[in-house]
């Protein structure tokens, strides 16, 4: 159900006489949900809307429109309280996560609507087949979905859900009713990679919604005391899996596996060329990132004169990708100086490598421990949540900045940012 907040002067809603209190009971018969009910009906041409005036009488109201012509209506509430995740996946990172964080990390969303909406990967082990049907009606299209594997027994094991073992009828249902689904492999070295990923790969393929496979490493903390064990993939490990994964795709014809770019940086070879990519669908996963920086970065550098001293931090994995980029900055531009360090993750442990995981207070540490001089301190955006403006152990950049005595600046993971973050003022 939802509740009318506003009506929009001149719109479809206002001249069918719907006003502020009234709810939205049924479109076309179907329940009213959330948000997303509404949002696919007010695109459709006719449909018939159920509602109810706050004197409890019901209406039943015949909708015939254009379909660029809209309802106009906004809700008190869209509807969408998160859905949360049954699973007790044994490389969960947020078991992973210490005490004393902001409550919203804690949060182990499982919500086939923010799939949808936002591109969060999601097991479909807590939907029903009523939400299946209701995927396929509101054409809720692409979702990303949570595999890992798809023999049944193992991924039970590996969910720790008894009901985690139908996910492939789930997809099959999904794609006949013309669902586009991305899908993920977070991979467990000893329970879902060798022959159990090689059967994966070839169920997904062979089901025509599912578009690609991401294989992507899965994150250990330092904090799994009473956890499954877990051994992490090293440089001839990583190697491994990307010729496993190449040698799939041969197989089969078609980039349909993508490995994690981590996976690159963890055996030193390079990452696959910016047409491999395709659509850069998995973008989001860490897949294609360093092939979609390069081709930026070298599109857009120039001659320039720019004389500024930059530090910039960086994760351990990431160290020697930026230190290339970082080398041309300055090739392109006269007065520039660039340092780039690799920051040990104390926080969270030396096993968490990428830049996006480290915190306010590593950094700080670091740099008060550096000994060569520079003007500003560059950080990657993907350390900041955006909203607070602070790292996950909720440093802010402005703490940061007063604690080192410098000015901070912070720069976007394209490669054309990167370029003009460190080539002209910000």
């Amino acid at each position: 159900m939802l509740i009318v907040k506003n009506v929009e002067s001149g719109s479809v809603g206002e001249e069918l006489g719907i006003q502020k209190g009234d709810r939205l009971l049924s479109f076309d018969g179907y329940k009213v949900v959330d948000i997303l009910d509404y949002l696919y009906y007010n695109e459709q041409e006719d449909f018939t809307l159920e509602v109810e005036k706050p004197d409890g009488e019901t209406e039943e109201i015949e909708i015939e429109k254009y379909e660029d012509e809209t309802l106009g209506l906004e809700f008190e509430d869209d509807g969408l309280g998160i859905k949360t995740c049954r699973n007790d996946c044994i490389f969960c990172f947020v078991a992973q996560m210490p005490a004393g964080m902001r409550p919203s990390l804690y949060v182990k969303d499982d919500d086939y609507r923010q799939s949808f909406l936002c591109g969060n990967y999601v097991t479909l082990t807590n939907v029903s087949d009523d939400d299946i049907e209701r995927i396929v009606r509101l054409n809720l299209s692409p979702l990303y979905v949570s595999v890992h594997v798809t023999d049944a027994e193992a991924r039970k094991n590996l969910l720790r859900n008894r009901f985690a073992g139908k996910i492939l009828d789930q997809l099959k249902r999904l794609s006949d009713g013309g669902i586009t689904v991305h899908t993920q492999v977070v991979l467990v070295k000893g329970h879902n990679d060798g022959a159990l990923l090689e059967k994966t790969l070839t169920d997904l393929s062979e089901i025509e919604g599912v578009k690609s496979c991401a294989v992507v490493p899965c994150g250990m903390t330092k904090f799994r005391d009473g956890l499954t064990e877990i051994e992490d993939f090293g440089k001839d490990d990583s190697l491994e899996v990307i010729k496993s994964v190449k040698a799939f795709n041969e197989k089969t014809g078609r980039n349909f596996a993508l490995v994690a770019d981590d996976f690159y940086l963890k055996a030193d070879v390079p990452c696959e060329p910016y047409e491999f990519y395709g659509e850069f669908d998995q973008l989001e996963n860490g897949i294609g990132m360093n092939a979609l920086f390069d081709h930026e970065f070298n599109k857009t550098i120039e001659k320039r004169t720019y004389r500024r001293t930059f530090l910039v931090v960086t994760g351990k994995a990431s160290e020697k990708f930026i230190k290339k980029y970082a080398a041309i900055c300055e090739e392109y531009c006269e007065g520039l100086k660039i340092y780039v360090e690799g920051v040990e993750n104390r926080f969270f442990g030396g096993k968490v490598t990428c830049t996006g995981l480290l915190v306010g207070r590593d950094i700080r540490d670091f740099v008060l421990g550096f000994d060569k001089d520079f003007d500003e301190l560059a950080i990657s955006s993907a350390m900041i949540n955006s909203e607070l403006n602070a790292f996950l152990d909720d440093m802010t950049v402005e703490e940061l900045s007063r604690s080192i005595g410098k000015k901070i600046r912070v720069t976007h993971c394209d490669g054309a940012s990167f370029f003009r973050s460190f080539t002209e003022d910000m």
